[in-house]
């Protein structure tokens, strides 16, 4: 890497918060990783364009972090400047009889947002309750969480493009969503910087059927009136009873993404194992929940290279006491292996790398 020219920051150290030789374990929820040679906080589509310009002057690299929740950091110390999204702001742009738009900054907190909303009594992101991150980096991964997914309530996507360097608005049509994808963490992965995110929610209560786990916690405390607080009250049970916290017990979520498999694997796999849960994809494939065949390979609970398999939802990995990366790396390739070797299936990480 050429010298960078650190006085080219020098004169909006203070303004614009560019801090040198930043831990990214203090930024990722997995807490691990090592430094970044430049770290920003950005809270406006100016500071962004400042920042993206003397980078690109430099030939610097650049990354967007959000809330660290679906981020890993290697050890290896990230020879750029990290730009964490700090933007903020929520506006009502269109309010109907039967539906709400809202305009949200990219760095507000996904669910406060979604308790927000809920408040407001708006159907369409309640049961995305408790998902971790910034709502910058929903629409990213199109984050989906017992029957909903970001993707079907997005109206469009505001960005700074990193290649053009201008903003641009992305109908959610041009976004390619599909299971926890985007063109954001595909082709034109790190081309956007995500400055705002337009919704549209619905004034009608959410209806059943509802996602299996959801419905058997509402038939187990015999909840027969729904609305969007009952909804996500549900969520956040299912999701306190499932899932650590990251605050307490370093993890980035869900680890691995559900399997998708063509219906040849699947009819040879549910011939095999007749208890298999599976769910029909609009493709005609079908998904199989990893956790599930995680738990079957063995792993449910096991420490492996200082990562905890958790025993209550085998999707998430806990960083028990790994020294850093290489271990998540070692864990992550013996899971995956033992998944092959029993399924033939090629489990994938759900959490991007920095």
């Amino acid at each position: 890497m050429s010298t960078y020219c650190v006085p080219l920051w020098g004169g909006i150290l203070e303004v614009m918060q560019v801090r040198t030789n930043v831990p990214l374990d203090h930024y990722t929820t997995m807490r691990l990783g090592g430094n970044a040679r430049f770290f920003a906080d950005v809270h406006s589509i100016e500071d962004i364009d400042t920042i993206v310009k003397q980078a690109k002057a430099q030939n610097v690299p650049t990354y967007i972090l959000g809330g660290g929740s679906n981020t890993i950091a290697n050890d290896e110390r990230f020879d750029g400047i990290v730009i964490h999204n700090r933007i903020q702001g929520f506006e009502i742009i269109e309010d109907t009889q039967s539906s709400t738009t809202i305009r949200i900054g990219a760095g507000e907190n996904w669910d406060d947002i979604v308790k927000k909303t809920v408040e407001r009594n708006l159907s369409g992101i309640e049961a995305l309750s408790g998902v971790p991150g910034t709502v910058g980096a929903a629409p990213v991964q199109n984050i989906g969480a017992y029957g909903q997914e970001v993707g079907d309530v997005t109206v469009s996507v505001d960005a700074y493009d990193t290649k053009s360097l201008g903003m641009v608005t992305l109908p959610a049509a041009e976004c390619s969503f599909s299971y926890r994808h985007s063109i954001f963490r595909g082709d034109d992965y790190q081309r956007y910087i995500i400055t705002t995110v337009t919704i549209q929610l619905s004034k009608t209560a959410p209806q059943p059927p509802f996602y299996k786990a959801l419905q058997d916690y509402f038939d187990t405390n015999a909840i027969t009136f729904f609305t969007p607080q009952t909804v996500r009250d549900g969520v956040l049970a299912i999701r306190f009873a499932k899932l650590p916290d990251p605050a307490l017990h370093p993890n980035a979520g869900s680890f691995f993404k559900n399997a998708i498999v063509d219906n040849w694997l699947f009819e040879e796999l549910i011939a095999s194992y007749p208890t298999m849960p599976n769910f029909d994809m609009p493709d005609g494939r079908h998904k199989i929940p990893t956790g599930w065949l995680i738990e079957q390979a063995g792993f449910k609970g096991q420490l492996l290279h200082g990562m905890r398999v958790h025993d209550k939802n085998a999707l998430v990995l806990i960083n028990e006491s790994a020294t850093g990366y290489s271990d998540l790396a070692a864990a992550r390739a013996e899971i995956a292996a033992g998944v092959q070797t029993k399924f033939r299936i090629q489990i994938e990480q759900e959490p991007l790398e920095i």
